[in-house]
């Protein structure tokens, strides 16, 4: 079982916490092995605004965490507590994956942890966090960065993002869609999708895209264009593409092959289908052209993508490089 601990102290955000608390707290109803032994740790009570928190352990507890969670960090100007930062620091020397969300990485930023990294936090934050401490690659236009060791997230709902990366790390993508769903969240953004984006998925049924993004995902074994698209919406390709830059942050055809990414993902770890078959079936037409797309969308190739993910409890890195 592995253990996430939530580093917990005064002058942290109450959301970014309970929403961590929340996805590695309660284990969706698909998981039949054991799940994550989680506990909040921190010195004494804790105050979160008008919270009050009594931790389970100390912060001492969190370099025996398999994965440590740091939330946001309420006041930037202040410096985060040196109990705090060391606990933090002290962890990732032991071996913890360390994960901040929104300003929390100006905790890890503290701890040296970011150090000639790439890193992200809220966007409103990001000169701050680059001007304090300059040995940071503060990325700006990023919903989270997985660094392997050491993951930062920004703002609010894609400190959410970040927390269902981590599910799809170690469990699979089918058990991040089911806590997704539970939360009624959508399964899956891409890290490299930019942070400001007003409305991430059609949140309407009146949404110009509400319908076309069903149908299209109906359709993935078919060779659609954004031709294709735009007269399944009735408007036209430029139109088209406006409202999917708004709703999703990226374009049709992108988002077409992230799409047809996940649902290879998918094959290959439920089904003993050929890459040829699953190429077929996702729309990509030829192995070639899927491992080439799949190798550099993922990081890895589709067949060591699915060894890895059946000789082992845990999830092989799913991390969707950002293009720019």
């Amino acid at each position: 079982m592995s253990s996430v601990s939530l580093a917990a102290t005064d002058g942290m955000l109450p959301f970014e916490l309970s929403m961590a608390y929340e996805v590695f707290g309660t284990a969706p109803a698909e998981v039949a092995g054991p799940w994550y032994d989680l506990d909040v740790c921190g010195p004494d009570a804790v105050r979160f605004g008008r919270f009050r928190l009594e931790p389970d352990h100390g912060l001492d507890r969190l370099r025996s965490a398999d994965t440590v969670i740091v939330p946001g960090w309420a006041d930037i100007d202040e410096d985060p507590p040196a109990d705090l930062v060391d606990a933090v620091r002290a962890a990732h020397e032991a071996g913890a994956r360390v994960a901040s969300l929104c300003t929390g990485a100006f905790v890890l930023a503290a701890a040296g942890l970011l150090d000639g990294k790439r890193a992200t936090t809220h966007w409103a934050h990001t000169d701050a966090l680059a001007a304090r401490y300059p040995a940071v690659e503060v990325d700006p236009d990023v919903l989270y960065v997985d660094n392997g060791s050491v993951l930062t997230s920004a703002g609010k709902a894609a400190a959410l993002d970040l927390c269902l990366h981590v599910v799809r790390l170690d469990h699979g993508s089918s058990v991040a869609n089911a806590v997704a769903r539970r939360l009624v969240v959508p399964p899956h953004r891409a890290g490299g999708q930019a942070q400001f984006v007003t409305t991430p998925v059609p949140a309407r049924d009146d949404h110009p895209l509400a319908a076309l993004l069903p149908w299209a995902l109906e359709r993935l074994d078919q060779p659609l264009t954004v031709e294709d698209l735009a007269r399944r919406a009735r408007m036209s390709s430029r139109n088209l593409g406006r409202h999917f830059h708004a709703a999703t942050g990226t374009t049709p055809l992108q988002w077409l092959l992230i799409q047809r990414i996940r649902r290879a993902q998918e094959l290959l770890e439920k089904t003993d289908d050929t890459v040829d078959t699953i190429a077929e079936a996702t729309g990509m037409g030829t192995a070639a052209t899927l491992r080439r797309h799949f190798n550099r969308t993922v990081g890895v190739p589709p067949d060591t993508y699915r060894r890895t993910f059946r000789s082992r409890t845990g999830f092989p890195v799913d991390r969707v490089r950002r293009r720019r």
